[in-house]
């Protein structure tokens, strides 16, 4: 029996999206070992191949396109919504040029997008003033002023007002504008060295269990419950709508032009190596 360690973040909407294969909803041969990790240990790891599969950042996949291959299913992207700066207070540009900017990681795609907007709003990124924060610490760090602006992700981005935030720059709108694109956040990847019949076998898998918890939306939900760090369900429901949907089955020509652009961008101001994407159709 092949074994596949498939990593994922412990947040609900990639809990809704491997429902199908951690039920048994999705039939296989192999055997799939779910591995729960954060984005940023699954960035680091798949930056030497040791898993199988595994979801990373759109920014981290520039530096393992070598090894991995992109699946068209089990995205996450942001259609006019996105990754924010938000502070306490509105800020004006000269202030937040001034302002130490909590993020939540350096390999994350919130991070790249944080840059180029940067760089599109002011003309270069040597002014940009930040420090890495766990992303659930980042809104309380505010609260408690240790920091005056923060770049949110997840959850944040339904309950920021709620706990006194205001917007400074949704990454995700302004992604739509400048681009008429959908914003790439996460993609899950597969190790290229697995042969064509394993690879084809993950992508098959993945998507049918994608395609699982959306028609059997009450039970995946359900599941992705256990995941949603203290989430009401009707905000369970929402943030899982916003990333598992019919673009997470199939991100189509589109999403891989986004994450072609997006990679090159980054490759423009000198933030990520230009690659190569292989696609697996």
């Amino acid at each position: 029996m092949v074994k596949i360690r498939l990593g994922h973040s412990p947040d609900s909407d990639d809990a809704f999206m491997f429902w199908g294969l951690a039920s048994g909803y999705v039939k296989t041969d192999y055997d799939f070992e779910h591995i729960l990790r954060d984005i940023q240990t699954l960035n680091d790891w798949a930056m030497d191949g040791k898993l199988e599969s595994s979801a990373v950042s759109v920014h981290a996949f520039a530096y393992i396109a070598d090894k991995y291959a992109l699946l068209r299913h089990g995205g996450s992207w942001g259609d006019n919504y996105g990754p924010m700066i938000v502070a306490a207070s509105q800020l004006s540009d000269e202030e937040l040029k001034n302002t130490v900017i909590a993020v939540p990681g350096l390999l994350t795609s919130a991070f790249l997008q944080l840059n180029l907007w940067w760089m599109d709003k002011f003309g270069e990124r040597e002014s940009l003033k930040y420090e890495v924060v766990p992303f659930d610490e980042i809104i309380p760090s505010i609260q408690e002023s240790k920091y005056k602006a923060g770049l949110i992700i997840h959850e944040g981005q339904l309950t920021y007002e709620r706990e006194g935030m205001k917007e400074i720059a949704n990454m995700g709108k302004w992604w739509k504008e400048k681009t008429g694109l959908p914003l790439p956040l996460g993609v899950n990847v597969v190790r290229k060295d697995l042969g064509e019949d394993a690879v084809n076998e993950v992508s098959r898998c993945m998507r049918e269990s994608i395609q699982g918890g959306l028609d059997n939306r009450e039970k995946a939900l359900e599941y992705a419950l256990t995941f949603a760090r203290g989430m009401d369900v009707e905000t369970s429901d929402e943030f899982v709508g916003m990333y598992v949907n019919e673009r997470t089955v199939d991100m189509k020509d589109e999403g891989v032009k986004a994450i072609r652009l997006m990679l090159k961008m980054g490759a423009d101001i000198g933030m990520v190596p230009a690659v190569e994407i292989a696609v697996v159709d």
